[in-house]
């Protein structure tokens, strides 16, 4: 399956969004959510690096043009 820069977005923003939604419980919470704030730190740290390393990954090269085949003959 090929990559493209539609699908680099689809993947980038929930994961910034989510990613950010728990580093922000971590950073506000008090009491007795206080004993989460470790899993939320390293759930929103991977959810960020993960939607900011998908957007390193390497496209794919355009495909020459002699090699894409032919489309259907029109009637």
């Amino acid at each position: 399956m090929s990559l493209n820069r539609t699908a680099k977005g689809i993947v980038l923003v929930p994961s910034l969004l989510l990613g950010g939604a728990f580093l922000a419980a971590a950073a506000w919470s008090d009491g007795p959510t206080a004993t989460n704030r470790t899993l939320a730190l390293a759930l929103g740290g991977a959810l960020m690096a993960a939607g900011l390393l998908a957007q390193l990954l390497p496209e794919p090269e355009p495909e020459p043009e002699h090699n894409r085949p032919d489309p259907a003959p029109r009637s």
